[in-house]
């Protein structure tokens, strides 16, 4: 590692951009997956498709609890 770095040329918040959104990875267990997973193809559906739509169905049901 260089004792000092030259920043005079940086430029600030070159890379910044407020509406940036990211998707944070999810770990299934193995039989949860492996589930989703063939109930997802036998629907024709992508797993994140369908664990989605059952987080969604979840919130609907706290929110209706409430």
């Amino acid at each position: 590692m260089k004792d000092e770095y030259d920043f005079s040329k940086g430029v600030r918040g070159k890379f910044y951009r407020p509406n940036a959104k990211s998707n944070l990875p999810i770990y299934l267990d193995e039989d949860v997956f492996d589930y989703l997973s063939s109930k997802a193809k036998a629907k024709g559906i992508e797993v994140n498709d369908m664990v989605n739509d059952i987080l969604r169905k979840d919130i609907d049901l706290i929110e209706g609890v409430k």
